[in-house]
């Protein structure tokens, strides 16, 4: 808040008679309407507003400021100076903060606050002309008014900066935790009153983005204002790489690759479209996708969930999918290991190509003579097992994830 002495201590030098301080102070109701009706004609944020009980109400305000100003001026004998002017800039410093809730701007106050010491001291400047001081008087009058002015307007300035810092700050901590209850997956009730509280407008879906620390504010500044963010209790990422969480609105369907272009070489990997309230399954499937140490795309494209189900579905069990292929693989047991492999590369490849043995041969970079040798010693291995399709449904399971994925710990 301003400090009171600069105005008191220059309305020393400048003091008024009872009759000259009692005519201006008949003036103030007539300053007073003027002041507000000005106000509201040229600063379109208080036009429309300043009407009915909410008029009287800032006249008579405008009233006691100009009165507290006449009374620094008279200074009654053995009265400390400054005691007239701390309730005045209180009540300045409140208005700010009040100005600041109601929604209006730092420039909307500070305008009101030029238009009204314009007008103010136009009606004063007409009093005290009639009143007959002299000139030298109505300068050093005018100077004292704008001073105090500015002190008001100051600590107007000071209460709406710090109504809106306190705001924030509540604001900031009432989405911290709805980001924490979404990633959670509270109940669609309690993240509701959260949103309202949060003063956060519900999208109708949310996707879950993970990546470094690092590359978080870039992406922010390109993502809709209403983005969450979260890097609590995350897992880490490479040595000494801290990991944040972004939930992003309305991002599903199409605008999908606007976020994929968004987040294209910061090392992201992206989650599926979720309805808001169940963002959590996007996160879970961020996770367990960041889990399986799945190589980043070379391009700088995100890691993209959705093009990894099939792995993600069968890491659900890990010791259930080591379990199966030891089971499917045992007829491989008895060889030695080199042999076993090349025949586990040619049976998985076999069950994708469905048999064909020019693109197994292609796909395993061997002569085709090399793919009907090996077979042969599958079949002879494994039988009847080759053509029944529930063997078929296990070894393909099995053998959808390279060896050494899914092994059991």
């Amino acid at each position: 808040m301003a400090d009171p002495s600069g105005t008191t201590h220059q309305a020393a030098r400048l003091e008024l008679d009872q009759r000259v301080a009692r005519e201006l102070r008949d003036r103030l109701p007539l300053v007073a309407g003027r002041t507000v009706s000005a106000i509201t004609a040229e600063v379109p944020s208080y036009s429309g507003t300043l009407t009915g009980q909410m008029r009287d109400k800032i006249e008579n305000a405008v009233q006691i400021a100009l009165g507290t100003f006449l009374q620094l001026l008279e200074r009654a004998q053995g009265t400390d100076p400054s005691t007239p002017l701390v309730p005045a800039l209180e009540a300045a410093y409140a208005l700010g903060s009040g100005e600041a809730r109601s929604g209006r701007s730092v420039d909307a106050l500070l305008a009101a606050y030029r238009v009204g010491a314009r007008v103010s001291w136009r009606e004063m400047a007409a009093a005290t002309v009639a009143i007959g001081l002299p000139a030298a008087t109505v300068a050093e009058f005018a100077e004292l008014m704008f001073a105090y002015i500015d002190e008001l307007s100051a600590a107007s300035v000071a209460g709406h900066a710090d109504e809106l810092a306190s705001v924030g700050r509540a604001r900031r901590r009432n989405l911290e935790r709805l980001t924490e209850q979404l990633l959670a997956g509270e109940p669609e009730d309690v993240l509701l009153r959260s949103a309202q509280r949060a003063d956060w407008p519900i999208p109708k879906t949310l996707t879950v983005a993970l990546l470094p620390q690092a590359k978080l504010r870039g992406a922010l500044a390109l993502l809709d204002e209403h983005t969450l963010e979260s890097s609590e209790d995350l897992p880490a990422g490479e040595p000494g790489e801290e990991k944040a969480v972004l939930l992003v609105p309305d991002m599903h369907g199409d605008r999908r690759r606007q976020l994929a272009r968004v987040l294209h070489g910061r090392r992201a990997v992206l989650g599926p479209a979720r309805p808001w309230a169940r963002a959590c399954s996007s996160y879970r499937r961020v996770l367990r996708t960041a889990d399986l140490d799945i190589v980043q795309p070379a391009d700088g494209e995100p890691l993209d969930t959705d093009r990894h189900l099939a792995e993600l579905l069968l890491s659900a069990d890990m010791e259930a999918l080591a379990d199966l292929r030891a089971r499917v693989l045992q007829p491989l047991a008895a060889l030695p290991a080199a042999t076993a492999e090349r025949l586990t590369e040619t049976l998985r490849s076999w069950l994708l190509h469905q048999g064909r043995r020019d693109d197994i041969a292609a796909d395993l970079f061997v002569h085709p003579q090399t793919v009907r040798y090996r077979m042969g010693q599958l079949r002879q291995l494994y039988g009847e097992r080759l053509s029944d399709p529930r063997s078929l449904l296990d070894l393909t399971v099995a053998l959808a994830l390279p060896v050494g994925v899914g092994t059991a710990t």
